[in-house]
């Protein structure tokens, strides 16, 4: 009886209609939604896997109150993409040729000493958002603290030596309006940073103008980057080197 209830055709269509009149995310439970490590996303982590087999009106209705609540703890603004965030991705040029060279364990040993370097840095004035790999994804609320973020984590690195080897970072800093969902940020100016990043050599770390535009320039020297040109990135984003005037 009670299965029979729970797969009730006419009660899911209630159910997921109830959804889209609560506050925060209607389609949240999807995998972009309920991912973090906060208490909301393990809980709908585990639903979803409690519940994947059917559709399920204890499903929904799981999903409606964890929704409520994610939208309470998160605040609607932020998920909506209006907030303006300095987004900076970090990765090490070249690491995956020269994991290959000296093996897996030296590269985790070296991992673990970069981590431990860069992101108390990072985490000072802003929000690590993820680890990629060999680099990472953070916001800050302010271009400036992004910026210098990503010019200590570039010098720390410089600093390291693990059994004799060096690495070099590399980073990119955008300045837009990302959408929130599930404690990770999405849309084009995230993907606009990344490509800032990926055409960032090594040792260098850019910026797009919308950073420049915000930034008041004390301490820092800069030199526009020629020829860029990223998919997906407007023709309209410049970049610039970036550097402390005292290096």
């Amino acid at each position: 009886m009670a299965r029979r209830v729970d797969g009730d055709p006419w009660l899911l269509a209630l159910a997921e209609w109830l959804r889209t009149r609560l506050p925060g995310d209607a389609r949240y439970g999807d995998p972009l939604s309920i991912g973090g490590s906060a208490v909301s996303g393990v809980l709908g982590r585990r639903l979803a896997v409690l519940a994947a087999r059917q559709p399920s009106v204890l499903r929904e209705l799981g999903f409606g109150a964890l929704q409520v609540w994610q939208s309470q703890a998160e605040g609607e603004p932020a998920d909506e993409g209006e907030q303006e965030l300095a987004v900076l991705f970090t990765d090490l040029a070249g690491f995956s040729t020269w994991t290959l060279e000296v093996g897996d364990d030296f590269a985790v040993e070296m991992l673990r000493e970069v981590g431990a370097a860069i992101e108390p840095l990072v985490q000072r004035r802003g929000r690590l958002v993820k680890r990629l790999g060999d680099g990472l994804m953070a916001v800050f609320p302010h271009a400036h603290d992004a910026v210098e973020a990503g010019l200590a984590a570039r010098d720390a690195v410089e600093r390291l030596a693990v059994r004799g080897h060096r690495l070099r970072l590399r980073a990119g800093v955008h300045v837009g309006r990302p959408r929130e969902l599930g404690q990770d940020y999405f849309g084009r100016d995230v993907n606009i940073a990344a490509r800032v990043a990926g055409a960032a050599g090594a040792g260098e770390v850019l910026i797009s103008s919308s950073t420049l535009e915000r930034l008041d320039n004390t301490g820092f020297v800069l030199r526009r980057k020629d020829f860029f040109h990223a998919k997906g990135v407007p023709p309209g984003v410049g970049v610039y080197r970036v550097d402390t005037e005292t290096r």
